[in-house]
């Protein structure tokens, strides 16, 4: 048993002492800073370990569009109109500037309702060639998984927890292991890398450990 273990014994004595509210109040706030902890770690990029995670495949350039496209989406009810003059085709998605919405927005090609004819007046020089600053795909991987909503912390008066929730659960734990998953509905299965996206670290057994003994002191 290493020094902070024992300590953790010892810490875990303490803990069983206090009232069962006293007790919820500081598992509470202890898987809190945690959580906080493992929200910014995932967004530096690494695991608890401090090692880095493994980066994204190179993916093929997205094709360009060389013509406008009308149509409705999603299927179903209430479909709307989408009117794009320049576009690019990315894997499932279909990307560029939306006329309607007035931004640059995503939609799945399967999805699309039912494509409608463009008229010569709707056309213009600039089809094909859309351009954005940076590539979404380029940025830290995880974004949405570690927001609040997604990446949660709760206690009872015996233990803390640290998690994720609904769908995002089973996207973690497939970076967590390293399983295969599709990447879209109609998509060939893909092993992902293992990325450890849950574990403690030595600073937040350590900042945890603090918590108490400010709260006993």
């Amino acid at each position: 048993m290493d020094d902070l273990a024992a300590i953790e014994a010892i810490a875990g004595a303490l803990i069983r002492k206090l009232s069962s509210p006293e007790r919820r109040t500081l598992l509470r706030r202890m898987a809190r800073g945690i959580r906080d902890s493992q929200a910014r770690r995932i967004a530096s990029q690494r695991a608890p370990d401090g090692a880095a995670f493994a980066p994204r495949k190179a993916k093929k350039p997205p094709a360009p569009g060389n013509y406008a496209v009308k149509f409705l989406y999603p299927k179903g009810q209430n479909p709307r109109l989408v009117l794009m003059k320049s576009w690019v085709h990315e894997g499932p998605l279909i990307t560029g500037f939306d006329v309607e919405a007035g931004g640059i927005r995503s939609f799945f090609w399967d999805k699309v309702d039912r494509w409608l004819p463009v008229q010569r007046e709707e056309q213009n020089k600039g089809a094909g060639k859309f351009r954005r600053q940076g590539r979404i795909r380029q940025k830290a991987m995880f974004r949405k998984l570690r927001n609040g909503r997604n990446l949660r912390s709760d206690a009872s008066d015996s233990e803390a927890w640290i998690g994720f929730s609904g769908r995002a659960s089973e996207i973690a734990s497939v970076h967590q292991d390293g399983l295969s998953d599709r990447p879209a509905a109609r998509a060939r299965p893909v092993r992902y890398a293992r990325r450890e996206l849950l574990g403690l670290t030595p600073a937040e057994r350590s900042a945890a450990l603090d918590l108490l003994l400010g709260h006993l002191i």
